[in-house]
């Protein structure tokens, strides 16, 4: 089933909103750098009620592309693995987000191999992990955390919540220029202790729900 994408009333990734007294959106000090500008995002829902930063070109009408581009989700910036298993669980969590968002995305459009006058580019990016104890960027935090977790240590015992950030956007093929943004920051499991490691299992939920989201969005009348 082909539908007309994204129009200015949804999102195609994101993530959940955090529990306790943190912010349940992005705090600027958490923007990557992955967009190159992050000027006019403001405050609004994704489909499912969830809050995020979004920017819509005033320019932007869906009905002028028939097909979008997907380029592969990616870490941003790269994380450097301190071992093989770690390397191996990074990639299952970036694989599993590339497949969750593509299959999504290929609900409102072709998905395209190259981009031609009408198509939508997606870039997209996992940029950080954090737990409820203080924010890391994602390559501080997994290769520590990656490690299969050890005994419990009195100092363990303290639950983690962990939260996961994603930014990604639409190119207008022809322009080169962005005609949607998206910042989203969406909580994973809670690690029973803070020996525990951060896996695909932690953060699925997460994953699925930004998958949820941009599968159920609906076009623009």
């Amino acid at each position: 089933m082909k539908m007309q994408v994204f129009p200015k009333t949804i999102v195609f990734v994101g993530l959940l909103a955090l529990a306790g007294c943190t912010s349940k959106i992005a705090e600027p000090e958490k923007y990557s750098g992955f967009l190159q500008d992050y000027s006019g995002l403001a405050k609004t829902t994704s489909p499912s009620g969830k809050p995020e930063l979004r920017w819509v070109s005033p320019k932007y009408d869906p009905k002028n592309y028939s097909n979008i581009v997907f380029k592969p989700v990616t870490y941003f910036p790269q994380p450097a693995p301190a071992t093989q298993a770690d390397a191996q669980m990074l990639e299952s969590i970036r694989a599993y987000t590339d497949t969750q968002l593509k299959n999504a995305l290929a609900r409102h459009k072709t998905l395209a191999s190259s981009p031609d006058a009408h198509s939508l580019i997606f870039r997209g990016a996992i940029t950080h992990v954090e737990t409820n104890k203080e924010g890391l960027q994602f390559y501080e935090v997994l290769p520590v955390g990656l490690l299969i977790a050890g005994a419990e240590v009195a100092s363990g015992h303290r639950t983690m919540n962990t939260h996961l950030y994603f930014e990604g956007e639409l190119i207008d093929a022809a322009t080169q220029q962005p005609v949607m943004k998206v910042v989203r920051k969406t909580a994973g499991k809670t690690l029973s202790n803070e020996s525990k490691p951060v896996t695909l299992e932690t953060l699925k939920e997460a994953i699925d729900s930004m998958a949820s989201d941009a599968a159920e969005t609906r076009p623009a009348s």
